[in-house]
This record gives C-alpha cells, sequence and structure tokens, in this order.
C-alpha cells in the first residue's frame, strides 16, 4: 500500500493573501511553527507561497506579501502518492508543495514530511549493481 498526500500532508493549513504583510507571515510561522505559507486568493484557489527564505531579506513588516511572493507555485491533488510529490520536489528543486482539491487549497507537504514517512518504515538502501 502506497502512502497517500492525505495521510502526510500538514493541516490545519494557515494561507495568507496577497494584501497581507511581511510581519503577518512572519507571525503566523512563528506561532504555528511552519516555514511556509500558501498564498490563497479570494475563493481559496492558489495564488503564490512565501517561505522563511523570502522572508530573510531585510524586509520592511508593512511589506505586502505579493511583493515576495513566489508566483509560481507547484501543487498536487491530496489524493495522489506521496512519490508524486516528491518527484515534483525533487524535479523543481523545492522543499514546500501546496496540497489541493478541486483546486482550492487543503494542505501543505514539506520534504520533512517525506523523510518522516521514509524514516517510519525503516527504509533500508538496495545494494549497488556491481
Amino acid at each position: 500500500m502506497s502512502a497517500k498526500i492525505s495521510d502526510l500532508m500538514q493541516t490545519p493549513v494557515f494561507t495568507l493573501q496577497r494584501h497581507h504583510t511581511v510581519a503577518r507571515a512572519r507571525k503566523l510561522m512563528q506561532e504555528h511553527a511552519i516555514s511556509a505559507v500558501p498564498i490563497v486568493g479570494p475563493e481559496d484557489e492558489l495564488a503564490g507561497i512565501v517561505s522563511k527564505t523570502d522572508l530573510l531579506a531585510d524586509l520592511k513588516d508593512a511589506t505586502p506579501l505579493s511583493n515576495i511572493m513566489a508566483e509560481h507555485t507547484w501543487s498536487v491533488p491530496q489524493y495522489n502518492d506521496a512519490h508524486v510529490a516528491a518527484r515534483v520536489m525533487r524535479k523543481h528543486g523545492v522543499h514546500h508543495v501546496v496540497v489541493t482539491h478541486e483546486k482550492k487549497v487543503v494542505g501543505v507537504i514539506s520534504a520533512m514530511d517525506l523523510l518522516q514517512l521514509v524514516e517510519n518504515h525503516r527504509f533500508v538502501m538496495k545494494p549497488g549493481a556491481k
């Protein structure tokens, strides 16, 4: 049986909107010990993402997230297998993938979530070819 994204994703998902500020994003991430926040539109559709890395720059607290968010964001449907999220992360060099259901944001899955899956299954590397 393969692990599903819906089994691994972090919920509840905390989201922000384009007009919210850097200060609000920093506070949300700190309060909930999360490292990325999806940015959503008026109908909870994915519009972008902001990560802790984005907030490292010397930004004024009042800076709107629309100025710093990554608009090109990778997402996966919640019903997919976990390997789909891993493939997207590896292929595109990202550490977070937004999870959607019918175009609405329902969760986030991170590289750390996938590492925990491997750890919990006591993954053993196969010997290399000779």
